[in-house]
């Protein structure tokens, strides 16, 4: 049974991380994209 419950844990939490990433590249993207608007360069990063 234990091993069951951390296998179903295992692939939730990955897809969290996955989910935060993917948050913190459409902030980095959209903040490029208005940079690139304004005539200014990027920055990269955090």
């Amino acid at each position: 049974m234990s091993k069951t419950a951390s296998v179903a844990f295992a692939p939730s939490s990955s897809s969290l991380f996955a989910r935060f990433m993917a948050a913190v590249d459409r902030f980095l993207l959209a903040s490029a994209e208005i940079s690139n608007h304004n005539g200014d360069l990027p920055r990269f990063g955090l």
